[in-house]
């Protein structure tokens, strides 16, 4: 049986935790990544340019590789332009949002951060999600344009107390708020899951994401046996000219995926 494609969209590496959660829960399937290094960041980016890349590396990416789903794995892309991909192409899309809801029902001081970027943070839809699922919550949310840009570019070649340090910056924007769960609403923080849990679990502050309702809600689109991995390689794809910088090659690597050149 042909193993089923499941395709992950997102603006750089941010995705791939995402990915390897969902690998960890599937019994097959094939993996393949995309993420669109020529328009990275997104965060900063406005509605009109995030709408128009998201579109045109979808449109390349189900041309080469006709996937049966696509995790959009990113919340900048998801908030502004999930609704249009789902308009426009008929496979089904999975979104990736904050994770309000479980941190305002773990919370007992019914005080949560969250930490995303200057797009999600703006937007209406975290104004909504906010008032859906967190009212009686204090919601204090802060962007991180310099986080997302660090995992990208620097996380490759970083020292373990570089990342330590970078991630203390952030916590540390929290600390008057009087916060008892954090969501991290981008998905390029995750990389740096370790050391927020660290420095999190020390100022008893529970630390939230998406990925398990993510997962549950690809796993309930798709057959039950998404087809046995045949041999069949994972794939990374990237946008942009050649050459490929060494730290995707490297992120490559991380995540078993084997490069599979530009989009």
């Amino acid at each position: 049986m042909t193993p089923e494609t499941i395709g992950f969209l997102d603006s750089g590496i941010g995705g791939l935790p995402y990915l390897a959660h969902l690998r960890t829960r599937l019994g097959g399937g094939r993996f393949v990544y995309a993420a669109d290094r020529a328009n990275f960041p997104y965060g900063e980016k406005t509605r009109e340019q995030v709408l128009s890349a998201t579109l045109s590396v979808a449109e390349r990416f189900i041309a080469r590789e006709n996937p049966r789903l696509i995790v959009v794995a990113c919340n900048t892309m998801s908030v502004i332009a999930l609704a249009a991909l789902r308009e426009r192409f008929s496979l089904p899309f999975v979104g990736v949002v904050p994770a309000v809801k479980p941190a305002a029902a773990l919370s007992r001081r019914r005080r949560v951060g969250v930490l995303a970027t200057r797009q999600t943070v703006e937007g209406e839809y975290m104004r909504e999600l906010i008032e859906r699922h967190a009212n009686g919550c204090a919601v204090v949310s802060l962007s991180s344009g310099r986080l997302v840009e660090f995992v990208e570019r620097e996380l490759s070649v970083a020292s373990n107390e570089v990342r330590t340090e970078r991630v203390r910056a952030e916590v540390e924007r929290f600390r008057s708020e009087r916060i008892d769960a954090l969501v991290l609403g981008c998905t390029h923080f995750l990389h740096l899951e370790k050391e927020f849990r660290v420095l999190l679990e020390a100022e008893a502050i529970a630390l939230v994401d998406s990925r398990d309702g993510v997962s549950r809600q690809v796993m309930r689109l798709l057959p039950q046996d998404a087809g046995a991995r045949n041999g069949a390689p994972d794939l990374m794809y990237l946008t942009g000219p050649e050459p490929l910088e060494e730290r995707y090659l490297w992120f490559a690597a991380q995540f078993g995926l084997q490069p599979a050149g530009t989009l």
